[in-house]
C-alpha cells in the first residue's frame, strides 16, 4: 500500500510542477507576472504577504524540536532586518509590498539544501515534506493570484445576470446583508477585512494543532486542513473558467469606490462602475428580467462561482471540530464572520455559497476516502456531492428565470440539496469513526473434548 500511494503523491508533486511551468507561460503570454517569476522575486524584493511566508514557515517547522524551531525563526527575523536595515540605507522602499517575509523564505529554501545535503533516509524525506508543505501553501497563493488575473483577460464576459436572477429565489441575501455591513460602518467593515483576509494565517493555525505530533512521532497524518485547502485552490478556480461570475459589487454597483471611505486598505483600483448594470448593490435588488451575458473590464477576477472563501471557511470549521473548545469556538467565528464578509462586501451572491458549501463537503469526503480506502458509502457520497453541485451549476446557467419566478418552490429546493449533501457527509464520515466501528466478535472456536 505504501508504494502506490508513494507513486501517487509523485505523479501528483510532477503535475504540480506542470501546472506552475505552465501557469507562467500563460501568465506571460498575457503579459502578466507568473506565479514561479513572483516568487523568486521576493528573494530580494519586498513580498506581497509577509504574513503568508511566516506561515508558511510555521507549517515547515512541525517536522523540527523545539531548538531547531528557535533557531529558525531568530534566523528569519535576523534576514528581515538586514533587508530593512539595506533599504533603508538604500532608500529603496516596499513598493506596495511588506517590509518583512524575506527572511522566512530564506529560511524555508534553506532548510531544503540542508535535508539535501546533511540528511539522509527517513530524516531528509521527513524536512523536504515540510520544507514542500510550506513551499506549497506559497505556491498556491501565488498561483491562485496569477489565475484570477487570467480570468479577468480571458473571460471578456460575465455571467452575473443569470446568478442575480437565480439568487431572487434565496431573497438577494446579498443586497440585505450589504446595508447591514454598510450601516456598521468602518468598524463593522475593517473587522470583518481582517477576517476574511487572514483566512490562510487562520488555516495555519489550525493545520499547526494538527501537525502537533509530528516531530515526535516523525510521520505527517493521513489527512489534516492544509490537505483540503491545497485541493480546494487547485480544483475550485477551473469552475471561474467555466461559470465566470464578477460579484454584485461589480455587477450592479459601484466597484471598491463603494468602500473607499470606511476601509483602511483601500485598494488602487480603477473603477470599475461604468461596466456595471446600475448603481443598485446593496440598495435596491435588480429586477426580474431575462438575463443575458454581459461585457466586463479585464482588470476584475471572475472569482465568484462557486465561493471558494466559503468552501475555505467550511473546511477549517470541519477541522476544528476535534480540536479543544477555544479552537472549536474560533472555527465557527471564522465561518460565520466570512459568510457576513462574503456577502456584506457585495463579492458574492447567495447560490455562490450554496455551490461553495456543496463543493467543499464533496472535496473532503473525497480526501477522506482516499486516505482510509474507497468504499461504497465513500463512492456514494462523493457522487452525491458532484451530482448536486453540477445540478446547481446548470440550474442557475439555464433555470435562473424560473427559480426567480417561483421563489416559494425553488429557493427552499436549492437549500434541500445543499442540505442533503451536510446530511450526508455527516453521517457517513461519523460512520467512519473509529468508535462507530461494530466491535469484531471472536470466532467460535471448538469446545475441548
Amino acid at each position: 500500500m505504501r508504494r502506490p500511494r508513494a507513486r501517487l503523491w509523485a505523479v501528483a508533486g510532477v503535475a504540480a510542477l506542470g501546472l506552475l511551468v505552465l501557469m507562467e507561460f500563460t501568465a506571460r503570454r498575457h503579459g502578466l507576472p507568473g506565479p514561479i517569476a513572483g516568487q523568486v522575486r521576493e528573494l530580494v524584493f519586498a513580498p506581497k504577504s509577509g504574513g503568508l511566508l511566516y506561515a508558511a514557515m510555521a507549517l515547515m517547522t512541525v517536522v523540527l524540536t523545539w531548538r531547531q524551531r528557535f533557531v529558525a525563526v531568530g534566523a528569519a527575523i535576523g534576514i528581515d532586518v538586514a533587508f530593512w536595515l539595506v533599504r533603508w540605507a538604500t532608500d529603496a522602499g516596499t513598493t506596495g509590498g511588506h517590509p518583512f517575509g524575506n527572511g522566512a523564505l530564506w529560511v524555508i529554501l534553506g532548510h531544503a539544501v540542508v535535508a539535501v545535503t546533511r540528511r539522509t533516509g527517513r530524516e531528509r524525506v521527513l524536512l523536504l515534506k515540510g520544507v514542500g508543505l510550506g513551499l506549497l501553501l506559497v505556491a498556491g497563493r501565488k498561483t491562485g493570484d496569477t489565475w484570477l488575473l487570467i480570468t479577468s483577460k480571458t473571460r471578456p464576459t460575465v455571467l452575473d445576470q443569470y446568478v442575480a436572477t437565480a439568487d431572487h429565489a434565496l431573497g438577494d441575501p446579498s443586497w440585505l446583508v450589504g446595508r447591514i455591513v454598510t450601516a456598521t460602518g468602518p468598524i463593522g467593515f475593517n473587522l470583518l477585512d481582517i477576517v476574511y483576509g487572514q483566512l490562510a494565517v487562520a488555516a495555519v493555525v489550525v493545520a499547526l494543532y494538527q501537525l502537533r505530533g509530528v516531530a515526535v512521532e516523525r510521520r505527517f497524518p493521513g489527512h489534516h486542513l492544509v490537505r483540503t485547502f491545497l485541493v480546494i485552490g487547485l480544483l475550485g478556480p477551473a469552475f471561474y473558467m467555466v461559470f465566470p461570475v464578477v460579484g454584485p459589487l461589480f455587477a450592479y454597483g459601484a466597484g471598491t469606490d463603494h468602500w473607499a471611505a470606511v476601509s483602511l486598505w483601500a485598494p488602487d483600483i480603477p473603477s470599475s462602475e461604468h461596466w456595471a448594470v446600475a448603481d443598485l448593490w446593496p440598495r435596491t435588488p435588480p429586477p426580474i428580467d431575462t438575463p443575458h451575458p454581459m461585457p466586463f473590464d479585464g482588470i476584475t477576477p471572475r472569482n465568484c462561482m462557486p465561493s471558494l472563501h466559503t468552501a475555505w471557511a467550511a473546511a477549517l470549521f470541519i477541522h476544528t471540530r476535534k480540536g479543544p473548545r477555544v479552537l472549536r469556538y474560533a472555527g465557527t467565528f471564522w465561518l460565520i464572520a466570512t459568510l457576513a464578509a462574503t456577502l456584506g462586501f457585495g463579492y458574492h451572491y447567495g447560490v455562490d455559497l450554496i455551490a461553495g458549501v456543496v463543493f467543499v463537503l464533496t472535496v473532503e469526503a473525497a480526501l477522506r476516502s482516499f486516505d482510509r480506502g474507497w468504499d461504497r458509502s465513500g463512492i456514494r457520497l462523493v457522487a452525491h456531492g458532484a451530482a448536486v453541485f453540477a445540478a446547481l451549476l446548470l440550474s442557475y446557467r439555464f433555470l435562473p428565470l424560473e427559480m426567480a419566478e417561483h421563489p416559494w418552490v425553488s429557493g427552499p429546493l436549492l437549500v434541500l440539496a445543499m442540505t442533503s449533501v451536510i446530511h450526508g457527509y455527516v453521517r457517513t464520515t461519523a460512520a467512519w469513526e473509529p468508535g462507530a466501528a461494530p466491535a469484531r466478535r471472536p470466532e467460535p472456536q471448538p469446545e475441548p473434548i
